[in-house]
């Protein structure tokens, strides 16, 4: 169901309940709960990208011939960064950087070493603001905008793939990446790596439901995050997982 045809809904029910009220005396009760109603679902769809409500997202492919999954890390590029290059180098595997623009302006020669390494780059926007689901449509725009300026004067690639701070989509996103023309990414393994602090927790929120074409999220701003890394590796050795880059695994284009 798309979003004009919920609205559409929406309004229908909303104007029944109206004329049930002052025609036929019914309760006013359910007003209020279909608005609440109303409200609950348009927060939960924008903010999980993986439902593909507002715009078509990448979350898994699995349909992919291999049995692999593909790495992605968000809110780099960080000091950080250089350790998990240096332990995916150690174990041949490579994956996507999703980078917030001012953050690529501070750490220049990190961002260039990702590329460097044979990983790809995609677009978190400039900021990465927590304001991301109250900013208009032009305002997002800018944000992608001007995070791919600064990939294309840095490390001279014109990104493709945008992955939304937060998985926050909603119809001024969906406007702006009209404009912007990026693919979405999303995620379908999210262990919360941002918020947890044991390493043992998150490898078991990633590997009890591993399969294949699974796309996982982690950051590379987190000290914790190499650690981890490194036993996820290890995991997937085990098991038989390849690790392909994310372009391969949906076969699109990382760069324009």
């Amino acid at each position: 169901m798309t979003y004009k045809a919920v609205n559409i809904l929406f309004v229908s029910l909303l104007l029944l309940l109206l004329g049930f009220y002052f025609m036929m005396g019914w309760p006013f009760w359910p007003l209020p709960l279909l608005v609440v109603i109303y409200i609950t679902f348009i927060l939960i769809v924008s903010t999980n990208v993986q439902f593909n409500f507002f715009v078509k997202a990448y979350n898994r492919n699995p349909d992919f011939p291999e049995n692999a999954v593909a790495l992605s890390f968000d809110d780099g590029p960080d000091e950080n960064t250089l350790k998990i290059l240096d332990v995916l180098d150690k174990h041949d595997a490579k994956a996507v950087f999703f980078c917030i623009g001012k953050k690529i302006k501070e750490h220049p020669q990190i961002f260039r070493e990702i590329l460097k390494r044979g990983h790809i780059v995609g677009n978190h926007t400039y900021s990465h603001t927590r304001r991301m689901g109250f900013l208009s449509s032009k305002t997002i725009e800018n944000e992608i905008t001007e995070c791919d300026n600064i990939a294309t004067q840095i490390g001279g690639v014109k990104m493709n793939l945008f992955r939304p701070p937060f998985g926050i989509i909603n119809p001024k996103t969906k406007r702006a990446l009209q404009k912007t023309g990026h693919k979405v990414i999303g995620w379908n393994i999210r262990p919360y790596d941002a918020i947890t602090s044991s390493p043992e927790v998150i490898i078991n929120r990633i590997t009890k439901r591993l399969h294949k074409g699974d796309l996982i999220l982690l950051h590379d701003n987190m000290d914790k995050t190499y650690i981890i890394l490194e036993q996820l590796l290890v995991f997937l050795r085990q098991r038989d997982f390849a690790v392909v880059r994310l372009d391969k695994l949906f076969r699109i284009n990382a760069y324009t």
